[in-house]
């Protein structure tokens, strides 16, 4: 029988998309991040891909849960519009840990790194406009932070767990968009700027 880190009953699923929107994924233990972060200047306007190509899917965390002799973690985004299609994935342990604090709202004595993070990002007037899942190869999970700034906005390659703890880490709902095609099929969807 799996025994659960942290889930969510029915009822408490459908307060938190309605009240907090979704998280992203991690893709497991190790999930290599992309060195290259890319500047956009785009119009502060939609939260959808920045640059317009990829069909993206809003979603929530559904559940963060540990099925036992599984080692590690998986991490269910649920699509909030039918058909309500699921993208599971491996976490590490720290991170599923972090993720079903941010689930919860679990405040913590210190803060934690992703808190910590929030808080820099509130304190410079930064807003984190949208979290998207763009891409899968093999196991590993990639995602993107979009940022706005007084700056401009720019977008940065990070780990799904990462950038989902900070989305449900911030004061107002942010969207988590998933890219449809991680919710159709297993296969590999090459992230923005693979070779």
């Amino acid at each position: 029988m799996p025994e659960p880190v942290d889930t969510m009953g029915a009822e408490e699923t459908e307060a938190t998309e309605a009240t907090m929107g979704a998280g992203a994924p991690d893709t497991g233990p190790v999930d290599p991040v992309d060195p290259v972060d890319r500047v956009v200047d785009v119009p502060p306007a939609a939260p959808g891909p920045v640059d317009g190509s990829a069909d993206f899917r809003m979603a929530v965390v559904a559940s963060v849960t540990l099925d036992l002799p599984n080692q590690h973690p998986q991490v269910c985004l649920r699509e909030l519009e039918s058909p309500r299609r699921q993208l599971t994935f491996s976490v590490g342990m720290p991170d599923a840990v972090s993720l079903a604090h941010a689930q919860r709202r679990i405040p913590t004595p210190r803060p934690l790194t992703h808190e910590l993070m929030s808080e820099v990002l509130q304190r410079f007037d930064i807003d984190l406009v949208a979290v998207r899942i763009v891409g899968r190869v093999g196991a590993v999970h990639f995602a993107e932070l979009d940022l706005r700034g007084r700056s401009g906005r720019s977008v940065h390659s990070c780990r799904p767990t990462d950038a989902l703890i900070l989305a449900l880490h911030q004061p107002v709902q942010v969207p988590i968009l998933v890219d449809a095609r991680l919710l159709e099929g297993t296969g590999d969807v090459p992230p923005p700027g693979a070779g």
